[in-house]
């Protein structure tokens, strides 16, 4: 599909692998300047440098988006770049294990990252987006998001969680020209799904390139058209 985003500027968190990495390879190859978020510095430069070497604008920024002052510093240099008009909040992590042996710690772990820390970013994107009456927020859930799995209450809970969010959020930025969807992807080949599935044929599953071409068919249309969620399954998959 031909998207262009001369001139635009994004914000993909969990940049630095799988998804998030494929996901700001592919706005970049649009033309958007895409500012790449993750606690790991090696892995968004590495990225970066391969945006760079095809031609293409990004901004590696170390940001952890469960804490708040960190996803404030991260917006400091979105700012720089005038604009926001694609938010991805793809940032996640996963903890398994039966609910009976499940830690406070790790319960909070996961979903301050992956709820909170959509929370965040949305709120401070909401704050660029509004003045501007334009832009489009884009969250990662998971098939997570909307069926359970043993011994992933706490990821399961996260998910269940950022499609809420984004089911109201959607209905509040509106208003402002602000369009909001949560995309599910289930089983794609990414080192959190071979820890959490170790049981799944990864050549069967996903790619990170398929939610990338999600993420530009959502780009993609006019702006007559409002998309709430999408599910996107593994074929191999039997759906629910």
């Amino acid at each position: 599909m031909e998207v262009r985003l001369d001139d635009k500027a994004a914000l993909v968190t969990g940049a630095g692998r799988g998804i998030g990495r494929a996901i700001a390879k592919a706005l970049a190859t649009c033309g958007a300047h895409v500012v790449l978020a993750a606690r790991t510095k090696r892995q968004i430069d590495a990225v970066a440098a391969q945006i760079a070497s095809a031609g293409g604008k990004a901004t590696p920024v170390v940001a952890d988006v469960s804490d708040e002052q960190s996803v404030a510093r991260l917006f400091d240099e979105v700012r720089r770049l005038g604009r926001l008009d694609v938010l991805v909040n793809n940032a996640g992590i996963g903890r398994y294990g039966p609910l009976k042996d499940f830690s406070a710690e790790d319960f909070d772990g996961v979903v301050g990252t992956n709820l909170r820390g959509t929370f965040l970013c949305c709120r401070e994107a909401m704050g660029i987006m509004v003045p501007q009456k334009s832009g489009y927020i884009i969250n990662i859930s998971s098939v997570v998001g909307l069926k359970g799995y043993p011994d992933q209450a706490a990821y399961t809970a996260s998910k269940h969680g950022v499609v809420g969010l984004t089911k109201s959020l959607a209905v509040e930025a509106q208003e402002h020209g602000i369009r909001v969807s949560v995309i599910m992807p289930g089983g794609v080949d990414t080192d959190l799904v071979g820890d959490a599935r170790p049981d799944l044929d990864r050549s069967e599953l996903l790619k990170g390139e398929d939610i990338a071409q999600t993420v530009l068919y959502l780009l993609s249309l006019s702006d007559r058209a409002a998309v709430d969620q999408i599910y996107i399954r593994r074929r191999a998959a039997k759906p629910f």
